[in-house]
């Protein structure tokens, strides 16, 4: 007896617990990923129904189309929507790796006590509720706020005087949504890039400038290509939540010109249509995530044959 209680605890130890670590994650996935995105993919083909969610669909599966793929095609609302949302994502991934590429690059330049003052200043914002922040957004951008009149005694001062501006029309607008998301996903451009280069060799930029190769030269050619990992996995940080935010073109954006994210909240809490919202995500979802996949395949082929012919 006692020595079955020894072996089964070894094997608990052992083998069990290392089922369990391993086995948690893909459980987690499996109940909080894969199960609701099968609902929704399903919910997706089916049609709009007094309920919502609409419970009953899968009774009318043999009737089932694409209709509401269809729309997404045909309607002039949802097209607009997704460029809306892509270009304005792009523009704020663009700016963010802009901005945040030198920061990363300056931090991982100076002392390591330095360092950590200033990841805390990256992070710092993480402690106040993104809401909050997104509303003290509000407050500047709007016209009658201080930094509205800075910005428009400034451009006033270079105009003429029959061309005077009462205040800038920011909010509401494309700018302001791009600034806000800006501003709210520097941090994840900024700590992918902060790990990518500070495990960078210095020895080699030393090497290229012994050799006679000028700074930018040795930026070009030796820093910016072996920081191509950390620009991609910040851009993909920046870029997939920025192409379905929410909260931020609801706050500073333009009704009038919605983004995708706007859209699927309008379709299941509004128009109550869950299925039409259902396809709405999932054709976001797979644009977004159908690139990054070839991308990664394609990547993982290259990676294969250079090692094929080292």
């Amino acid at each position: 007896m006692a020595r079955a209680r020894v072996g089964a605890g070894r094997w608990f130890d052992r083998r069990g617990w290392r089922d369990v670590i391993i086995g948690a994650p893909y459980l987690w996935l499996i109940v909080f990923f894969l199960l609701p995105f099968v609902i929704v993919v399903a919910m997706s083909f089916a049609r709009r129904a007094e309920l919502s969610p609409p419970i009953a669909f899968l009774d009318e599966w043999p009737y089932l189309q694409g209709q509401n793929f269809y729309r997404l095609i045909d309607d002039s609302l949802y097209i607009r929507a997704f460029l809306t949302s892509l270009w304005n994502a792009a523009i704020a991934t663009m700016l963010c790796l802009l901005i945040g590429y030198p920061m990363a690059l300056g931090i991982t330049r100076v002392s390591k006590s330095w360092r950590s003052l200033l990841l805390m200043l990256v992070i710092l914002p993480f402690w106040t509720s993104f809401l909050l922040r997104v509303y003290a957004w509000v407050g500047l951008l709007g016209s009658n706020s201080w930094f509205n009149k800075t910005l428009t005694a400034m451009i006033n001062s270079v105009l003429p005087a029959d061309q005077a501006l009462n205040s800038l029309p920011m909010m509401n607008s494309n700018f302001a949504v791009v600034l806000v998301m800006v501003y709210s996903y520097l941090p994840f451009m900024i700590l992918p890039l902060y790990a990518n280069l500070e495990r960078l060799d210095l020895t080699l930029n030393e090497a290229a400038t012994d050799l006679g190769s000028r700074p930018w030269q040795v930026f070009k050619d030796i820093t910016l290509p072996l920081s191509v990992p950390g620009i991609i996995a910040g851009g993909l940080l920046v870029f997939i939540p920025a192409s379905g935010e929410l909260v931020i073109p609801s706050l500073v954006g333009n009704a009038a010109d919605p983004m995708i994210g706007r859209i699927i909240s309008d379709e299941f809490a509004s128009a109550r249509d869950w299925p039409m919202a259902s396809a709405v995500a999932v054709a976001l979802l797979m644009l977004l995530v159908v690139p990054i996949m070839a991308y990664a395949h394609f990547e993982k082929r290259a990676q294969d044959s250079a090692e094929g012919r080292a």
